[in-house]
């Protein structure tokens, strides 16, 4: 016979619990993204990286509402791609999928125009698979932020731009817009 303190105890671990897509997509959780059919949590942001992705929001808001573009800016919205569960770091929808997509808990395609600010942990490679999974998804245009190196690479199917301090940058899913890059990035 076993005493207590003799008695082996029998410990289980969680199982992760298993996601689709659709069901992620439809329940997401705060800060995850789907990504290969595995849950996986946005870490790695500095302050640098946030104070960059609250500049461009508000650039962003302010030109859709002083030109009458109209259209919504978001930060980590869900989206889905062709295999993704994805949360750019911002985003602008436009007033016609507003109208369509504004109550739903998540964007069925990528948006218009994203913007992904690199954390010190995010490698090039991924960021630029990201933005080539984007464009195939019904993206029109991503910009690549590198707050450290003071970059921002803007990438549409046409063309690839890199520009940094002193030049301006612009974009042709918001009309009009354009920002000298030293107000977001110096």
């Amino acid at each position: 016979m076993l005493t207590s303190t003799e008695q082996i105890q029998e410990t289980t671990s969680p199982q992760p619990k298993v996601f689709s897509l659709e069901d992620f997509l439809n329940h997401p959780l705060e800060n995850m993204e789907w990504v290969d059919g595995q849950l996986i949590e946005k870490t790695g942001m500095t302050l640098r990286h946030s104070q960059t992705q609250a500049r461009l929001s508000y650039y962003w808001r302010n030109h859709i509402l002083s030109s009458g573009q109209g259209g919504e800016v978001y930060t980590e919205a869900l989206c889905r791609t062709n295999k993704q569960g994805r949360r750019p770091d911002v985003s602008y929808l436009t007033p016609e999928l507003l109208t369509q997509y504004a109550n739903a808990t998540s964007l069925p395609q990528s948006f218009p125009l994203i913007a992904e600010i690199a954390s010190p942990d995010d490698s090039g490679e991924e960021l630029f698979a990201k933005a080539k999974e984007y464009l195939e998804s019904g993206c029109q245009e991503v910009w690549l932020i590198y707050p450290e190196t003071l970059w921002i690479i803007i990438i549409t199917s046409e063309k690839h731009l890199l520009l940094t301090l002193g030049e301006t940058v612009s974009s042709q899913v918001l009309s009009g817009f354009s920002l000298i890059i030293d107000e977001l990035l110096a």
